[in-house]
């Protein structure tokens, strides 16, 4: 006997209910409203109108508002980067010609020189401050990605375990919401759950919705796989079998590079941090030494002591940021 098993759990009361219709929520639950924060809601006041006439349609920020979780308006986002930048604009505007003055006003520096300073310190900050700002919803969305795919696999596990004790998609979806292991890809299942429950949506489009919404290539065609094999008359537990099986083959894969980076790393470590630094340090020690040998002892010394206060350090922080941030992302 064929199982249905994107067929929604319905009582008989509800099925007979269309369109609109009343959602019990549990006892004591406030719905969450969709609120800026003080000055975010400054920056609307102050620029919300002239951001709607100006700013051109942009669906690229609209979307990574959305695969981000950012719960705001493109239009939102918009007014407050370009009022943080303005105000960023103003206060290095101030400082520099502050310290403009101040510095011809001592130093007696080339007025060109002082100036050239001066519209590089108004100009960087708020040039910084636009892009960072206007990368960041991808920025978001590209580290929930990866925190998507790296759990990937044991989520695909949970699915097929549900799917092999025949339990519908649309409770799938919903245990695997409330399970907080799973973290973003919980989020997903969370705002398909609410497609469902909330806004009356059947599970095909709310899993569609979803495969549009999510910042993960994997998880993407993981769920877009799912609409096919439903609407093309196939069955879902032998592909939710083949998806786990798939992703565990590829973490492996995956772990197996890493490793391999990771020696990899381990010899250029050992190479460029340790090895090079100490005959460079013992060669400049010598030069430094030997009268005449290094063409100015003091010279010598400033460029010892740069290699060993800052080079050294600062190759050493890089190696470790890189593994540790490697390592933090293949972690679960």
């Amino acid at each position: 006997m064929r199982k249905f098993y994107l067929k929604t759990k319905r009582t008989e009361e509800e099925e007979e209910i269309k369109g609109p219709h009343m959602v019990r929520l549990p006892k004591g639950a406030i719905p969450e409203y969709v609120k800026l924060t003080k000055y975010q809601q400054f920056c609307w006041r102050t620029l919300g109108a002239f951001v709607r006439l100006r700013a051109k349609p942009n669906p690229k920020l609209e979307q990574a508002l959305l695969q981000a979780h950012m719960k705001m308006r493109p239009e939102e986002y918009t007014a407050y980067v370009w009022m943080t930048t303005i105000l960023i604009g103003i206060a290095s505007a101030a400082i520099s010609i502050l310290f403009g003055g101040l510095i011809l006003s001592f130093l007696h520096l080339d007025a060109a020189f002082v100036l050239l300073i001066s519209i590089l310190m108004i100009a960087i900050p708020p040039l910084l401050t636009y892009v960072i700002l206007i990368s960041q919803p991808a920025s978001i969305a590209k580290r929930r990605a990866r925190d998507i795919d790296k759990r990937i696999g044991p989520a695909m596990s949970f699915i097929s375990a549900m799917a092999s004790a025949d339990v519908n998609v649309d409770v799938i979806f919903k245990e695997l919401s409330r399970q907080p292991i799973y973290g973003e890809i919980r989020n997903e299942a969370e705002w398909i759950t609410r497609d469902t429950e909330l806004l009356g949506t059947d599970i095909l489009t709310a899993i569609s919705n979803a495969a549009q919404r999510t910042p993960s290539r994997k998880f993407q065609e993981f769920l877009q796989g799912v609409v096919t094999t439903s609407t093309s008359g196939g069955q879902l537990k032998p592909y939710f079998l083949q998806k786990a099986e798939q992703f565990e083959k590829e973490a492996k894969l995956d772990m197996r590079s890493m490793l391999e980076t990771l020696g990899l790393m381990a010899e250029s470590f050992v190479t460029v941090v340790v090895a090079f630094p100490l005959f460079l340090v013992v060669i400049m020690a010598i030069m430094a030494i030997v009268p005449g040998g290094g063409g100015g002892s003091e010279s010598t010394l400033m460029l010892l002591y740069a290699v060993v206060g800052l080079m050294i350090p600062i190759s050493q922080f890089g190696f470790i940021f890189y593994i540790w941030n490697m390592t933090k992302e293949a972690s679960i």
